[in-house]
């Protein structure tokens, strides 16, 4: 492997992670503001509560 294509390569898996962790936070944020709603708009729009428990709580492993 080219060291332009290892550094490539580098760049490419460094800026993922920081995609993914930025999309993690997203979802961590969103989820909080959802919970912050009742349980009939939540219903309305399609969401479960518990659902996003779940989900916030399977975030953090």
């Amino acid at each position: 492997m080219s060291t332009i294509s290892a550094r490539r390569g580098f760049f490419r898996s460094a800026m993922n992670a920081l995609i993914e962790a930025r999309q993690r936070e997203a979802s961590r944020y969103v989820n909080g503001m959802l919970l912050g709603l009742d349980d009939e708009t939540l219903k309305a729009h399609g969401y479960d509560r518990e659902e996003l428990k779940k989900a916030a709580n399977s975030l953090y492993v």
